[in-house]
């Protein structure tokens, strides 16, 4: 089939190169969110994406908006009978939707109809899932609600990351979805509707989401830190100043008993009372400097007895 593939993050690249090193399939150009600025000198960016189909040597439409006129007037002209799509970043309206015979199909790190939405996998990390995947399906006017083509599963480990997670789901999906394009070629997929039960909804995590509650108890905080990495960060606040938590070691046996948030610091590590049992601080990151060892944090300010997080 002759495609356009839309995505814009990291996480769509093994998709695109899946498709390209298909040997069934010509990706024809790619579509991507425009070029964003990035870094201290706050220089435009192109997307990994765009990136990568430039070494690839692929047209790249970066239209501000997927309704512009000259888009759709070029999508035409290109004349796609698929649009593969993964984490594009951009509602698509109708008028799009219509243009390729096979409409656009998207891969989606979750097991529809769970986790509906533009953050699934740090959704299915604060919600404690034991297990995830991915799904396809082809897109309608709705959030994620379009009839599903296939889906991979893939178990959640105790110390996922929302980045490891989605790494390896970006790597498996990527499979699926060149399969879904090949069954979709050859007439093999029906794509089948979703089941009314099991909905769940998975809106982006803001920032204000990300912070610590160190009153809940040790496993909700464990949660939050390991859905948040690496974006948007957990984060507390410690002497009027944002401290980032990037980890934290879970300590189910640990013997003191902290009021939420309190700190013991010790030669080696870091102790922090939650609404259950203390947690070991790991890596933190202060306001304005680097990641560094809990440990060697909690030396360099100097804590004193009592002080806690979050105040």
């Amino acid at each position: 089939m002759r495609l356009v593939f839309a995505g814009t993050p990291e996480a769509a690249v093994p998709a695109l190169d899946a498709l390209l090193a298909s040997g069934r399939h010509e990706v024809a150009a790619v579509v991507t969110r425009p070029d964003a600025r990035a870094g201290r000198g706050r220089r435009l960016v192109p997307s990994p994406v765009a990136q990568r189909a430039e070494e690839a040597g692929i047209e790249i439409l970066r239209p501000d908006r997927p309704r512009d006129t000259d888009f759709l007037t070029r999508l035409r002209e290109i004349g796609p009978d698929c649009c593969p799509v993964v984490a594009y970043g951009a509602l698509l309206p109708r008028v799009a939707l219509d243009v390729p015979p096979h409409g656009w199909v998207n891969l989606h790190f979750s097991l529809l109809p769970a986790w509906r939405g533009a953050a699934p996998v740090q959704h299915a990390l604060l919600a404690g899932d034991e297990m995830t995947g991915a799904s396809t399906f082809r897109i309608e006017e709705g959030m994620d609600t379009g009839p599903v083509y296939g889906v991979i599963t893939e178990p959640v480990r105790r110390t996922d990351t929302s980045g490891d997670l989605l790494t390896r789901l970006a790597l498996a999906g990527a499979g699926l979805l060149a399969a879904t394009m090949d069954g979709i070629e050859d007439g093999s997929l029906t794509p089948v509707p979703q089941p009314a039960e099991g909905v769940s909804l998975a809106p982006k995590i803001t920032v204000e989401d990300a912070r610590i509650d160190w009153t809940a108890p040790a496993l909700r905080v464990d949660r939050v830190v390991r859905g948040c990495w690496p974006a948007p960060g957990a984060w507390t606040v410690f002497r009027g100043e944002r401290l980032k938590v990037r980890s934290l070691l879970p300590e189910p046996d640990a013997a003191e008993a902290l009021a939420p948030g309190t700190l013991l610091p010790g030669k080696n590590a870091v102790r922090v009372g939650t609404g259950s049992h203390p947690v070991t601080l790991d890596w933190v990151q202060p306001q304005g400097k680097k990641p560094m060892r809990a440990a060697d944090w909690a030396r360099g300010v100097r804590i004193t007895e009592g002080e806690r997080l979050g105040e």
